[in-house]
């Protein structure tokens, strides 16, 4: 990730709310996990990715949190400014679509995080014949592929591929999912073939990738909207480990996540109460779930058949497998 956050003053956003207000062409309002959440920008390419993207919210519902999307030659490229009182953000001169819904449901779990108790993670989330599960790690690990590869096996149905938000109910974590429908990147037909086809080829943008309509594959009643998560298994690609897997007790998957930060570039504020209380509700996720680390070395298949047998299987050796 390469764009940078910036912290402003309310007095900063109200100047510049009133210098883009006027560029501003469109304005949505979407519902994003209970949070009406407005989108303003200029750009119809945009408009129409997002509302594809989004679940829609009536426009006489007052918004929780505004996103200010346009350019400006004033700013350099890839410019994030956040006012965190008036849960407003501005991205200036970004133009990656993954960056702009990320840093949505980024500021959905800001505000849910301090006034609701409901808590966000940048990862996927599926049940498996109605056990979740929620597959968490780094770019670049194959999260994404294994996903996709899940859900070729007609007994696993999606709650979200990238982003979910979860609740402690006793001793239970709930998962939600927040996204109407989900964007997927181009060659993911290269490795399971059976989501060939579901976007045409011009409809992809330039970074390779579009809001698609998975249920065309899957079938409509394999996207749900919440599960009950039993198991969380971090990925991780590392050639110079030998373990393929390995089960996380939650102290040692507390540091993992610490020292990865939380697998998540997308959070707008970082503090020590911030931090606080990110701890403590992963911790809470952590003490709940079986929690195993996969490494991603071996192929596709190879990987897929390993996360479908922790998924089904209770307990492996504490050591690596």
């Amino acid at each position: 990730m390469t764009y940078s956050i910036s912290l402003i003053s309310t007095q900063e956003n109200e100047t510049l709310s009133e210098r883009y207000l006027q560029k501003v062409r469109y304005e949505i309002k979407s519902e994003i996990y209970g949070c009406c959440i407005k989108l303003l920008c200029d750009d119809h390419t945009l408009r129409d990715t997002w509302e594809e993207n989004f679940y829609s919210m009536s426009q006489n519902v007052r918004s929780h949190g505004r996103l200010f999307v346009l350019t400006d030659p004033l700013y350099p490229p890839d410019t994030v400014l956040f006012d965190p009182h008036a849960k407003t953000v501005f991205l200036l001169n970004i133009h990656y679509y993954g960056w702009i819904k990320s840093i949505a449901l980024s500021l959905t779990g800001d505000i849910l995080e301090d006034e609701h108790g409901i808590w966000s993670v940048h990862g996927a989330c599926i049940d498996i014949g109605g056990k979740g599960l929620a597959l968490i790690g780094p770019s670049g690990c194959g999260k994404t592929t294994q996903t996709y590869g899940l859900l070729t096996n007609p007994r696993t149905r999606v709650i979200s591929d990238d982003w979910f938000f979860f609740r402690v109910y006793g001793d239970d974590i709930l998962g939600f999912g927040s996204e109407k429908n989900f964007y997927i990147q181009q060659d993911l037909a290269t490795i399971w073939k059976e989501f060939g086809g579901l976007v045409p080829y011009h409809a992809y943008d330039p970074d390779g990738r579009a809001v698609a309509d998975v249920r065309w594959v899957i079938g409509k009643g394999r996207i749900l909207p919440l599960t009950t998560i039993n198991t969380l298994i971090v990925l991780k690609r590392d050639p110079a480990d030998p373990n393929v897997a390995q089960s996380l007790d939650p102290k040692a998957a507390m540091k993992f996540f610490s020292e990865k930060k939380y697998f998540n570039p997308h959070l707008l504020v970082h503090n020590s109460n911030k931090t606080r209380v990110r701890d403590r509700y992963i911790g809470e996720l952590l003490d709940r779930t079986q929690c195993y680390c996969v490494n991603t070395t071996g192929t596709p298949e190879e990987t897929q058949k390993l996360i479908r047998s922790l998924a089904d299987v209770k307990q492996v050796s504490k050591g690596g497998i």
